[in-house]
């Protein structure tokens, strides 16, 4: 009795959200909708049962995901990428209904909440993600496990080739020189503080983690390298780290703070940073007005974590007395990458399967479309954001970064042919 409401329901929001493209929908009476123009890209999605429709009106953000992964929401034609995306890309000209409305304003009430990342919820967090199986990561990952946004300098350009780029353009801007200390907060698997000695020419790099798994990988590479003296990694929060550093940087760790710990971790980097420091983050961000995170994203991905708005960090910066020298906003690198991660992942996803279960793999899956999509389409980007304590410590125009980058490549070209030299 209540399928035709479920349809009626249905077929109202989904009638505004597909406009160009085309989405069927089978019921589970077997009746089938179909949205949108008749044109390409085509997916088609079946609903187990009637209340699965009723959840995903209710509470899209969090449900469609969920359905997906407990298969009472069927990908038959196309996969959940092209889902999302017949969704979402002209879903900002659509106003939400009252029952989303009313979930949407809660979840920004309750933000401070979610994000009350303190050391020791802080550290959970990260082991959530960022703690498992380091063969997963190796199935989409580049050899050098950078898993953060690519810098995409030419079409075409593998992941390989624009992660190495997203390494040098970071290094310019940071302005190494030989002898500096780098203190790299959230260093991952240490695949940029390797960069930064073995090529840009750092004198001792110190990583910070609090993945207890990419502290091992870190410290195996570093060890391998041609300067393991050089490295030191520590499985720390920023809140707890002393010293005095030439240079920071800090890539895809920001929006692991939480926007109550904004001052707190501008104010740290402040302290840390000598006198004629230079720091250069590299975070996720809204261009658009403070949102909450995402209630899927939070859930099973990414519990803590938030996605700020320009005005919600800027002032932090502004407060804690470090200079803001340079913003490049990176818009579709990202999308970039995660479609080239998405790829690798499904042509892999068997092995995915076999080191956790198909439930797993379907929410990766829809992590990685779910993610591509909001670079794509909602005003998701990567702000580089530079800082400094004195204005003087950088040059003027943007000019030295070209020319950095260029010597870097020179760098990297003496190294490869002593390696290939050498066998």
């Amino acid at each position: 009795m209540l399928q035709p409401y479920a349809e009626r329901l249905l077929s109202g929001t989904l009638n505004e959200l597909v406009k160009r493209g085309t989405l069927e929908v089978s019921m589970p009476n077997g009746k089938r909708l179909v949205f949108g123009d008749g044109t390409a890209p085509r997916a088609a999605i079946r609903f187990a049962d009637t209340s699965a429709a009723f959840a995903l009106l209710l509470d899209p953000d969090l449900r469609l995901g969920e359905l997906f992964m407990d298969e009472r929401l069927v990908v038959e034609e196309g996969r959940i990428y092209d889902v999302l995306e017949l969704l979402l890309r002209d879903a900002k000209a659509v106003q939400p209904g009252p029952a989303v409305r009313m979930l949407d304003a809660l979840r920004m009430s309750v933000r401070r909440f979610l994000q009350n990342n303190r050391p020791g919820r802080a550290r959970a967090n990260v082991a959530h993600h960022y703690d498992l199986d380091d063969r997963l990561y190796a199935l989409f990952l580049d050899d050098e496990r950078q898993y953060s946004c690519a810098y995409f300098e030419h079409p075409g350009q593998s992941l390989e080739e624009a992660q190495r780029a997203k390494q040098r353009h970071i290094a310019a801007k940071l302005l190494i020189e030989p002898g500096h200390r780098v203190l790299d907060i959230g260093c991952g698997w240490g695949g940029l503080t390797r960069y930064l000695v073995e090529v840009a020419g750092a004198g001792h790099v110190t990583g910070t983690t609090l993945s207890s798994e990419q502290l091992k990988g870190a410290r195996e590479l570093a060890a391998r390298s041609a300067h393991p003296q050089a490295y030191e990694y520590r499985l720390e929060d920023y809140r707890a780290t002393r010293g005095a550093f030439d240079r920071i940087v800090s890539v895809g760790m920001f929006e692991h703070v939480g926007v109550g710990f904004h001052d707190a971790f501008f104010r740290r980097c402040r302290e840390l940073m000598a006198e004629d420091g230079v720091m250069l983050l590299h975070f996720i961000g809204n261009s658009d007005v403070p949102d909450f995170n995402n209630p899927w994203i939070e859930k099973y991905i990414f519990p803590g974590g938030h996605i700020p708005s320009m005005s919600e960090f800027t002032p932090a910066i502004e407060r804690s007395g470090l200079v803001i020298t340079d913003i490049e906003v990176l818009r579709l690198h990202y999308a970039r990458t995660l479609r080239l991660w998405r790829e690798r992942f499904l042509a892999r996803r068997a092995e995915a399967v076999a080191l956790y279960d198909e439930r797993f793999a379907r929410m990766w899956e829809y992590y990685l479309s779910m993610s591509e999509t909001a670079f794509r389409y909602q005003d998701i980007a990567i702000f580089q954001v530079q800082l400094a304590r004195r204005q003087e410590s950088v040059p003027l125009t943007r000019d030295y970064v070209r020319e950095r980058e260029a010597a870097l490549r020179e760098a990297e070209r003496r190294i490869e042919g002593a390696m290939a030299a050498a066998g």
